[in-house]
């Protein structure tokens, strides 16, 4: 089960029109502060871009799940973007992402990073769910297929 808060319909984007990782980053990273103005943008797109470069994130399966810890962070906070047109992710299967959840966790919740990372991953699993992901016409339904709504 997610979090209370853990996102919201301000987090979440649509349709999308990103051409690269770095710009799914970075939009990733806009979404994850909008809300606390605590959280710098660009620390959190470095903090990401730091991640990455120890492994894709790529989940496979068109998924992305970039995630970070950053000390100004009092709480877990996801974001989710769904493409218009997949991205070069360089993901284990090589295919293309159109579907990434940023997750940002305080510094010091190693376990419960460990727990949302899991309970995501497991969700993007099914293949149900990424289609439902793929279709849904707001972010009101994409916060309905992660039974947060």
């Amino acid at each position: 089960m997610l979090p209370p808060d853990f996102i919201n319909e301000h987090r979440i984007g649509r349709g999308l029109e990103i051409a690269s990782k770095k710009r799914l980053l970075e939009t990733l990273a806009r979404l994850l502060a909008a809300d606390h103005p605590q959280l710098k943008p660009d620390l959190i797109f470095e903090r990401l871009l730091e991640r990455e470069r120890l492994g894709s994130t790529g989940l496979g399966h068109g998924i992305a799940l970039p995630h970070a810890r950053v000390k100004e962070a009092t709480q877990s906070l996801g974001a989710f973007v769904s493409l218009a047109h997949g991205v070069d992710y360089d993901a284990a299967d090589g295919e293309r992402v159109d579907l990434a959840f940023a997750l940002l966790v305080p510094e010091t919740a190693t376990e419960e990073h460990l727990q949302l990372l899991a309970e995501l991953a497991g969700r993007f699993n099914d293949p149900a769910v990424r289609q439902q992901l793929r279709q849904a016409g707001s972010a009101a339904a994409v916060l309905r297929v992660f039974g947060v709504a």
